[in-house]
């Protein structure tokens, strides 16, 4: 099974080689979230606003990076970034169906970026394609707020 976070994602350059940063960013903290651990705002973000790097080692798409590992992350048909190391603090943005937050891709290195204004405090959410949704997340429920809106239904 070809797993991957968003194939959908703007394209805004090729692929380039890089050291992988280890500095936690200022303004997230990370704490429990309704899909488990998440990524939420300490400070506000405007929208356009880049909020994380989504880092990790670079991998060959072709590659085995053992069984089903859910932090790859597509950069080009080459290569993917194995998000999976706890030091890659994007890995705690959560998928959601109404997100607040788009991941861009700029000249190979993935960014998640605000997509409206995010108050503090706010957890930090994109859509991770229809592939990822399909296959890990619609099985088990999607617990996102919009979704988890939807089951709650109206309040009569």
């Amino acid at each position: 099974m070809d797993v991957h976070h968003p194939n959908h994602m703007k394209e805004c350059g090729k692929g380039s080689s890089r050291k992988i940063h280890h500095e936690k960013p200022e303004g997230v903290v990370v704490r429990r979230s309704p899909a488990g651990l998440g990524l939420f705002a300490s400070r506000e973000f405007r929208k356009g606003e880049t909020v994380i790097e989504y880092v990790g080692h670079r991998v060959s798409t072709s590659a085995e990076v053992g069984g089903m590992n859910r932090y790859l992350f597509r950069v080009n048909s080459r290569w993917d970034i194995d998000g999976s190391p706890r030091w890659n603090t994007a890995r705690y943005v959560n998928h959601s169906c109404r997100p607040n937050c788009e991941a861009l891709n700029r000249r190979g290195r993935i960014f998640i970026v605000a997509c409206r204004h995010i108050p503090a405090g706010e957890e930090f959410s994109y859509d991770y394609g229809p592939e990822y949704v399909d296959e890990l997340i619609r099985p088990h429920g999607c617990r996102c707020v919009k979704c988890a809106e939807k089951k709650k239904g109206p309040i009569v």
